[in-house]
């Protein structure tokens, strides 16, 4: 578990995930002494790919060091909070919300989400120099350490440590911070998803610059441009900023992106036919970059006039029954042709209307107004949510306020209307520390943490900003629901917190072998089963909303999923062991193929009785071979 990932982290080097893609996909590039050879690898490519020399990158201090941070594996569990997933409204909801570090909440959902969220939305820190964003890192490398995993002098890796411990809100640190966290972002979009940023000028080049190296700079597919207020700009020095962006990009390729129709506007394709909608549509038009030619009517009449579509186009239609002449009372002829009803229309690069900017209305029709600066509207969301198909992933992994959910929540009310399959959303916070944030802030910025830290206390819980995002999640619901009393869209939602190991866990763990008594340690206690169990399911790729089936064995609680036995609970006795194999031998809906263990709840010959009975099952009529794979 937490000391098996421990120990893998200390091999892990910045470029690991890219070594082990180009292992398994151009074996005969390595030697037997593990070398790359580049020459061989240029000759795979040479075919398709032009080889070039110089290049343009983008370079920064510490990026090597994002490239590591992407690599490790987290070392917090999954924390389920028990009493809210088991209330009847959010027992079986497959919204999820996360309290944590993005980066950790971002390589947890990669065990089991990889390649599987459709769309990401984030709203990080633009980096203003007033917005409160200062990079602190909770990783303890040396600078020894780092300068041998990095193979960087200690002076350089001294640089870095510096930039990551004193809170600097620098370029470098602002792209060491959002680096490691969109190379994941990467990795867990499906092959034709799509990731939108919200930024402003600060960082909007180098957000692009990083995005490019990420992404890949084909895969930019537009940098939207939102209106987010008019006026007063009488205090800009030079000149009043009125907006900001929104970057796009897609992991591989986004297909065609179609927004819906509105009812209205479909209300003019009234003709159906096998093909589709569509109406007659004329093909005069008194401007167009189409050449006037001559068309002939039934009667023989050549009629002459600037056309709507090409002659080839026009003689290809009328073969195929897609236009008709029809003569006017003056006796004229009129030429239509079936305008049909397109896949949808195309999201526009400037947001500009009013709906757009940002402001506090949806938080003050929910009683929580003042808690936030320039919070993104509903209506935004909602906007940009029309590009998603229907039962995909919606991830927002720095959820602030929780607009995301809210919009998903609101839009799924309408796509269950239309027999739509809904949304589902994924939000990441931190349990940002607000008095720490009040303290370290002045002027509008202090006056909201304030207001923040008052709210918390009238709802009697600890002063943290994942806190008020669920209960703006709560209090929308109730909206909802008052709007929309007969709605069945999925309007609960499960919660997990993820937790670092206490310094006194932690030396439990380092202390612990497997020859040692076990139970002395306590180390079950410390996590509980029910975390064992959820960052288990996780990362065995069964996601946060899985159902497990707990199975009684002669008195011993086991728990069984698909493929795995989880076997966690310590005090694993032989009678129970027996009921295992007997199960597995009478009952052919029940093939686990691995039996995974906490390590720190066995003694070793409860382990060994388990191994040496599971094994005999290979000699049994059903031939069953079980992995133990026990974790530590």
């Amino acid at each position: 578990m937490v000391k098996d990932i421990m120990t893998a982290n200390e091999a892990v080097t910045p470029n690991e995930k890219e070594i082990r893609i180009l292992k398994e996909h151009f074996p005969a590039c390595f030697s037997s002494d593990g070398s790359f050879d580049i020459e061989r690898f240029k000759e795979y490519l040479s075919d398709k790919v032009a080889v070039k020399n110089e290049g343009y990158e983008l370079r920064f201090l510490g990026k090597n060091y994002a490239r590591l941070l992407a690599s490790l594996d987290t070392t917090t569990v999954i924390v389920p909070d028990e009493e809210h997933n088991s209330k009847p409204e959010n027992a079986h909801s497959e919204n999820i919300y996360i309290s944590g570090d993005n980066l950790d909440g971002l390589k947890h959902l990669l065990k089991s989400y990889s390649s599987k969220v459709k769309c990401i939305y984030i709203d990080p820190p633009y980096n203003t120099g007033s917005d409160g964003f200062v990079y602190n890192d909770s990783f303890n490398f040396t600078a020894e350490e780092l300068s041998e995993k990095l193979s960087i002098s200690e002076e350089q890796a001294s640089r870095i440590l510096d930039l990551t411990k004193r809170g600097s809100a620098s370029h470098s640190a602002w792209l060491m911070f959002m680096y490691p966290r969109l190379a994941l972002a990467r990795d867990i979009l499906t092959d034709d998803g799509i990731i939108l940023i919200s930024i402003d000028e600060n960082e909007q080049s180098n957000l692009e610059l990083i995005c490019n190296d990420i992404f890949g700079e084909e895969n930019h597919l537009v940098t939207m441009t939102r209106r987010t207020k008019s006026g007063g700009g009488s205090a800009a020095d030079a000149f009043a900023v009125e907006h900001d962006y929104i970057c796009v990009y897609c992991k591989k390729e986004a297909g065609k992106l179609f927004m819906p129709f509105s009812e209205d506007y479909l209300q003019r394709y009234s003709e159906n036919d096998e093909i589709g909608k569509y109406f007659w549509d004329t093909m005069e038009r008194s401007s167009t970059k189409t050449k006037p030619y001559i068309i002939e009517a039934p009667d023989g009449t050549e009629l002459s006039g600037k056309w709507f579509r090409s002659k080839a186009r026009f003689e290809e239609d009328l073969k195929n029954g897609e236009v008709r002449f029809l003569k006017k009372v003056d006796g004229t002829w009129s030429v239509q042709f079936k305008q049909r009803l397109a896949d949808g229309k195309k999201m526009r690069s400037i947001l500009g209307d009013n709906e757009f900017k940002s402001y506090s209305d949806d938080l003050e029709e929910l009683g929580m107004g003042g808690l936030f600066s320039y919070p993104k509207t509903v209506y935004l969301i909602k906007y940009l949510l029309q590009l998603i198909d229907d039962g995909s992933i919606v991830l927002d992994f720095f959820s602030g306020s929780a607009t995301t959910a809210q919009a998903v929540l609101s839009d799924n009310v309408d796509r269950t209307k239309a027999n739509r399959k809904p949304l589902k959303y994924f939000l990441v916070q931190l349990p940002e520390n607000l008095d720490i944030t009040h303290d370290n802030t002045s002027g509008d910025a202090k006056i909201i943490a304030k207001n923040a830290i008052d709210f918390c206390d009238s709802l009697g819980v600890p002063h943290t900003l994942d806190q008020i995002g669920i209960e703006r999640i709560k209090r929308a619901t109730v909206k909802i629901l008052d709007d929309n009393p007969d709605t069945t869209a999925d309007l609960g939602f499960r919660h997990f917190t993820l937790a670092e190991p206490s310094l006194d866990t932690l030396d439990k763990l380092e202390e612990f072998t497997p020859e040692t008594l076990a139970l002395q340690n306590n180390i079950l206690d410390d996590f509980g089963v029910p975390t064992v169990l959820a960052t288990w399911l996780v990362r065995d790729g069964y996601g946060f909303t899985a159902s497990v089936e707990t199975i009684d064995f002669a008195g011993y609680t086991a728990y069984y999923i698909d493929k795995h036995l989880y076997l966690i609970n310590p005090n694993l006795s032989n009678d129970a062991i027996a009921a295992i194999v007997e199960k597995i031998e009478t009952e052919g809906s029940f093939n686990p193929e691995n039996a995974v263990m906490f390590g720190y709840s066995f003694l070793w010959t409860e382990t060994e009785s388990l191994k040496v009975n599971l094994a005999r099952l290979k000699d049994t009529e059903k031939n069953r071979h079980i992995n133990i794979d026990i974790r530590y």
